[in-house]
């Protein structure tokens, strides 16, 4: 199926109300981060249904589609290329990974990033070095210092922490409330693992954390144990 026919299923799929609100939501506005973004107006569940019946397509027919103005379409390529991953052989596996690196810049929005980072980069480089990370997590591109930290995942649920905490260190001085959430994010999921670990990495950086980032990390917290950190008494 080439990309003009699939465009064509999108937009039969879109709802101009849907879409309105879309657009609202994430920031498409003049000097928002999502800023041109275009949205036709299709739930997540509809672009997961998409996936599933379009499973077949070949990879290398993504890059297209990926490249869409369209977020859906975006979305549906990098859920279609992790679904791709799970059952993928070792050198389809770096296809994958390889592609979806070089379209970085159509991985473009939190959701986006969000359904794919920790389960294409992060397993990908599970086993390997994992500087690209860090090169990622000192981008000027909000999203690709999204991807660099929520890569994480993927090696936190392997009870591996060091690469988590130390992203989350390189970007605890970060400008955007989308890295912030992000990184607290990646924080509380250490904690759910490791709660010593955590807690040894708030003690040391808890009052250079930005608000926001502190909030998610300690989220779980015992309610006595949250308003000690949030109060500097910890």
């Amino acid at each position: 199926m080439n990309n003009q026919k699939l465009e064509k299923v999108f937009k039969q799929l879109g709802n101009k109300e849907v879409a309105n609100h879309s657009q609202r939501f994430f920031k498409t506005g003049k000097g928002e981060y999502g800023e041109g973004d275009i949205f036709l107006g299709i739930r997540v569940p509809v672009v997961r249904k998409l996936v599933k019946e379009y499973l077949a397509l070949p990879l290398e027919e993504i890059p297209n589609i990926l490249q869409s103005q369209y977020h859906e379409m975006r979305l549906f390529a990098v859920i279609l290329m992790t679904e791709k991953y799970k059952k993928a052989d070792e050198k389809t596996k770096k296809a994958i990974y390889q592609l979806y690196i070089s379209n970085l810049d159509f991985v473009n929005n939190w959701d986006i990033v969000d359904a794919s980072a920790h389960k294409i980069v992060g397993p990908y480089l599970m086993n390997k070095d994992r500087k690209p990370l860090y090169k990622l997590a000192k981008s000027n591109n909000i999203w690709r210092r999204r991807v660099s930290v929520i890569s994480t995942f993927h090696f936190i649920d392997n009870g591996q922490f060091d690469d988590a905490l130390n992203i989350s260190l390189l970007l605890i001085n970060d400008t955007h409330d989308l890295i912030h959430k992000a990184t607290g994010w990646v924080l509380r999921e250490v904690g759910k693992k490791n709660n010593k670990v955590e807690e040894e990495f708030l003690i040391s950086n808890y009052k250079n954390m930005p608000r926001t980032m502190l909030r998610y990390a300690i989220e779980k917290f015992p309610e006595k144990k949250r308003k000690a950190y949030l109060h500097g008494k910890v």
